[in-house]
């Protein structure tokens, strides 16, 4: 036995010397490796296992002590988009959840029959594909820690980079990164795959902290949102938000922001607000009732009780169902479990500062669930519902069943190569190196509360505007300029302006883009190439064998293909459009969706589709739209012919009679151009702009 034991340790030292080479200098043990992934999110996990699928020695040098980040750390209700456009080892995450369900053992308070959660517009179990999107903290991070071992992925734990003096540097290429521990790993490329973005700061990368002026990249979404109402986190009815109503002497309520308003669309240092994604559950056998935190102030919830006094009542509007009766719990309502305005300095402060952020974070949320379950100035059928909730007992077992992680919406931001904005996502432009594609609204929480002109408080900063469709994320925004640093890839703070973050900041997408960052750090590796000199083409080959997903295919029964429909045709993709058009897709539809103007900003929006290169002769003129109630019934369509300049209008609210996608406009003598142009001048609803075709009709 002792002969056994002794093999048995030499093999493993073995093992660990021909992965790793170790030199030492003096007390401190300096590895080498490969590849090094600074991070303990999905992102960092994802990197690591894909870095070893091809073929590189990596470590994972985490300041976390679990593995996840927020995909374990609560948000267990996935922000999944389109999910058909998650490939590669994202989906395989999403496989193995659903494989984690198919085991009896793992339905411990509730039959599997029994859970029917629906998820983010998709089923929570898709059987055809074998994928599940909704699922607890435990298991998926007891996937990431199985993922890690079966690639023989060496981890380092609660490891913090030192961030005044801990990345070493020969000209543009980081060698080797220590942490405050007096620990270092050198590497041939590096992987931050933090939320915070250390790793790329501390290497002297460009960034961005806050939000940018509409000015700085075109944009219509960006800066401050004063007067912007989206998604109903906000004061529907007036609320009064000094001490004593009415009286501005006696000072402003808790968490009200002394700035003035300001003007929609600048910049400002800003970001979006964090909360803890909690873990609930209803099963008494399983529940943590909600306790006093230490320090507890009735009065710092005051505002809530206001709120609750004009009638609002969507409490429990996001206790989103995942398995074995738990939820994912997030932020809802004017008042709730994000703490808005309190984070502004969390993307650069040091980790004493970070500590005492979360802590902050945690006390008001712990704050609130009690006030919420006893405060009498609460609806006593809300203190009634909310005692049925408590902290689930088997999640987080080792932090008091509170989330390990703080959701951190936004930090910094790279400015790389490439710089994502919301033009991507608006398919105003096409992306030219595709490594991941994002899917979802682009959304930003609040960041402040502010006193209006009449004197009652309202939120800002909220944002839910839906993109085009599916669009491509480039390589060039997941690396930095190449006169920084040319070993790091950056898949998590990619390079993309505030508003556009809010569409990319999805845990699929890292995921997604973790795998393109590892596989560019590889490639580049192999060719000994500053990463940003990477073939495209040769890396755009290795992903899609990798199954990773770089073009959105439509499938469903709603989307049309262009190319399937005769003569010429043009999607609103390729129309030029000016003002803040928004995208959706209800009904039938040419390509990935369309545009619509919500009913906003009436005379300012127009959409010109411009055929160019026709034979000339006479063509039809028909328009395609998805028709509903709340449309436009006077859209406005400018047709220029070769001799006339013609104007329709169309009832968007009827049902378009040709194939249910296209309404004719007449037939017209055309030269070797057209013009068609679609305006919401003077118009009584939602004006939709799909698509304009041209068939030739002779005489």
């Amino acid at each position: 036995m002792k002969n056994r034991n002794i093999a048995f340790v030499a093999s493993i030292l073995s093992i660990l010397f021909f992965s790793t080479s170790f030199h030492v200098r003096g007390d401190e043990a300096i590895e080498e490796h490969d590849i090094v992934v600074y991070g303990g999110t999905s992102a960092a996990v994802i990197s690591a296992v894909q870095a070893k699928k091809m073929g590189k020695s990596v470590i994972v040098v985490s300041p976390d002590k679990h593995l996840g980040g927020l995909t374990s750390g609560g948000l267990g209700y996935t922000d999944s988009g389109n999910t058909a456009t998650v490939g590669g080892l994202s989906r395989e995450f999403y496989q193995r959840v659903y494989q984690a369900y198919q085991l009896p053992e793992n339905w411990r308070w509730q039959k599997d029959s029994e859970y029917t959660s629906q998820g983010q517009g998709t089923r929570a179990m898709v059987h055809e594909e074998k994928t599940m999107w909704t699922f607890e903290p435990h298991i998926a991070e007891r996937i990431f820690d199985q993922w890690i071992k079966e690639m023989d992925v060496p981890v380092v734990r609660n490891a913090w980079l030192d961030r005044d003096k801990g990345v070493q540097k020969q000209g543009t290429t980081i060698v080797s990164i220590t942490t405050l521990c007096g620990k270092t790993f050198k590497g041939k490329a590096f992987i931050d795959a933090t939320y915070e973005g250390d790793l790329m700061a501390t290497a002297g990368v460009d960034y961005h902290v806050g939000r940018e002026s509409n000015d700085v990249y075109g944009e219509t979404w960006n800066g401050n949102q004063v007067g912007i109402l989206h998604h109903g986190h906000w004061f529907k009815s007036p609320v009064d938000p000094y001490v004593i109503p009415g009286d501005p002497s006696s000072g402003r309520l808790k968490y009200i922001d002394d700035s003035e308003p300001g003007r929609r669309g600048d910049g400002d240092h800003r970001v979006q607000a964090y909360c803890f994604r909690m873990c609930l559950t209803d099963h008494p056998e399983n529940r943590v009732p909600f306790a006093k935190p230490e320090g507890y102030n009735p009065n710092d919830y005051e505002l809530s009780a206001r709120i609750y006094a004009t009638g609002w009542d969507e409490t429990f509007d996001k206790f989103d169902d995942i398995p074995n009766r738990k939820t994912d719990t997030n932020n809802h309502g004017p008042f709730s479990t994000d703490f808005i305005g309190m984070n502004y300095d969390y993307p650069e402060a040091s980790y004493e500062r970070r500590r005492e952020i979360i802590a902050e974070h945690e006390h008001y949320q712990k704050g609130l669930m009690y006030f919420l379950s006893n405060d009498e100035r609460v609806p006593e059928s809300v203190r009634e519902r909310m005692n049925r909730w408590g902290l689930a007992k088997d999640e987080f077992v080792d932090n008091g069943h509170w989330p390990h992680q703080l959701y951190i919406r936004e930090a910094r931001r790279m400015i790389g190569e490439y710089v994502t904005t919301e033009h991507d996502c608006m398919a105003r432009r096409r992306c030219p190196k595709p490594v991941g594609i994002g899917s979802y609204a682009i959304d930003s929480h609040n960041v402040r509360r502010y006193i209006k002109e009449d004197g009652f408080v309202q939120n800002e900063g909220d944002i839910g505007v839906s993109p085009r469709g599916p669009y491509g994320i480039d390589f060039g925004s997941l690396v930095p300029k190449q006169e920084q640093c040319t070993n790091l890839v950056v898949p998590v703070c990619v390079s993309s302006s505030h508003i556009a973050f809010g569409s990319i900041r999805m845990e699929p997408v890292f995921m997604i883009l973790a795998q393109s960052a590892a596989t560019a750090a590889a490639m580049a590796i192999d060719e000994n190439i500053p990463v940003q000199q990477l073939d495209y083409e040769k890396l755009q080959e290795r992903l899609v064998a990798d199954g990773q997903r770089l073009e959105y295919l439509i499938t469903g029964p709603y989307g049309v293909a262009k190319k399937s429909l005769p003569g010429y045709v043009l999607d609103d993709f390729d129309a030029e459009l000016v003002g803040a058009w928004n995208g959706g897709g209800l009904a039938r539809y040419v390509g990935i969706g369309y545009m619509h103007d919500a009913n906003l900003d009436k005379g300012k929006m127009k959409a010109t589709f411009r055929f160019e290169n026709l034979s000339p002769g006479s063509y039809e003129v028909r328009l395609a739209y998805s028709p509903n109630a709340n449309r436009a019934s006077n859209t406005p369509v400018d047709i220029v012919a070769k001799n006339t300049s013609v104007r329709k209008k169309v009832n968007q609210k009827e049902k378009p009679p040709i194939d249910d996608l296209f309404v004719s406009l007449g037939t017209y003598e055309f030269g070797n151009t057209a013009t068609v142009v679609v305006s919401n001048e003077d118009t009584d609803g939602h004006v939709i702009v799909d698509a304009v075709q041209l068939l030739e009709r002779k005489p």
